[in-house]
């Protein structure tokens, strides 16, 4: 009989708790992380120089935690205030170049395998760009980024997904880009933004027509609102993935589960959750009492992300040892939530497997001998 990829390996100690540099070595996917969050503070501050743009100070370590600190306040809408800065870098092409190709190699530093990057290309249209534009401009920066990983050492393998923003109006627009670059590096879209009054089905022309498309989308639901908004983006917009879905827990009382959480733990609904982003945005408390443990408890695909690196001082390393640290977490719980990352990438499916049998898991061989 041939092994599933995701077969356990008698060679791996799935109840180790890895210490920071084993971490650090494991190959990783993340699903959910932003373009314009995660620029390298003295990347920031040199183009902002180029620019003409002020920005709260020169100093990129200074930088880096004042985006940090801004970033703790418990609001999303103050969380998302914070990407002023870096959208007023990215409306150049050499701007939008520059960051996609760093972008790539941060990751492939990290040890990031495979990663879906998501911006919205209508926030970076006042430097005269038109959205397509933007899109080729990004993704030719990406292409580079990944030619250097992999000249390197380090491949990665990265898709985007095209965001259009929840509280405007050209979400069918940025839905057409998306099926107009599927053959390009796009791999699908999400609807960003503040959640709380600007729910997702105001969105519905841009569902419908991915759908027929045949192009997969996440929502961002269940973070600064409610069961209803996670309900709304699976069974009102259909989305494949949710982004986030903390709030998921709001359906689950004494380990029973509701009928939105039960539909999407026994349909594999993948959730992009982001535990220190979480934190900062008041959606959680601590990374010890983070729903995606108990999440993961209960047999849901969950998924571990950044969300924005540069907003919330992180990394996909970061991230996983702070859940090892605080949380208890194993090498085995890790090897999952990466293993269930691709298993719901917005890739092919051959594709999808080959990451998981050919690198993820000798990866975790390697890492741990």
């Amino acid at each position: 009989m041939t092994a599933s990829p995701t077969d356990s390996r008698n060679d791996v100690r799935p109840d180790l708790r890895p210490d920071t540099d084993t971490v650090r070595r494991l190959p990783k996917a993340v699903l959910h992380d932003h373009l314009d969050g995660g620029l390298r503070p003295a990347t920031l501050v040199e183009l902002a120089a180029a620019v003409g743009h002020t920005l709260p100070t020169t100093d990129p370590d200074a930088l880096a935690a004042w985006y940090y600190e801004a970033a703790n306040s418990g609001d999303l809408v103050r969380y998302i205030a914070t990407f002023e800065h870096t959208l007023a870098v990215m409306q150049t092409r050499e701007g939008l170049l520059r960051t996609a190709e760093e972008y790539v190699l941060d990751l492939a530093a990290d040890g990031v395998v495979y990663g879906e990057v998501r911006y919205a290309p209508e926030l970076m249209l006042d430097g005269g760009l038109t959205l397509p534009e933007v899109v080729e401009t990004v993704q030719e920066g990406l292409a580079a980024g990944m030619a250097k990983a992999a000249a390197a050492g380090t491949p990665v393998r990265v898709g985007t997904l095209l965001c259009g923003m929840r509280m405007f109006d050209r979400s069918r627009e940025i839905a057409d880009l998306a099926v107009a670059f599927r053959d390009a590096g796009v791999v699908g879209f999400d609807i960003a933004g503040a959640e709380d009054g600007f729910p997702p089905a105001d969105h519905l022309d841009a569902f419908a027509h991915l759908r027929a498309e045949n192009v997969p989308f996440t929502i961002h639901a269940g973070e600064a609102h409610g069961l209803p908004s996670i309900h709304q983006a699976l069974q009102v917009c259909g989305a494949q993935r949710i982004g986030h879905g903390v709030r998921i827990t709001d359906d689950i009382v004494d380990g029973k589960l509701g009928r939105v959480a039960e539909w999407i733990r026994d349909r594999r609904i993948a959730l992009e959750m982001c535990p220190t982003s979480n934190l900062q945005t008041g959606a959680a408390t601590s990374i010890a009492d983070h729903p995606i443990t108990r999440l993961r408890d209960l047999g849901f695909r969950v998924t571990l992300n950044t969300d924005n690196r540069l907003v919330s001082g992180t990394t996909m390393t970061r991230e996983m040892s702070l859940l090892v640290e605080e949380a208890g977490w194993t090498l085995g719980d890790l090897r999952t939530v990466t293993v269930n990352a691709l298993k719901s990438a917005f890739i092919p499916f051959d594709e999808r497997n080959a990451l998981i049998r050919d690198v993820v898991l000798p990866g975790y061989d390697l890492a741990t001998r």
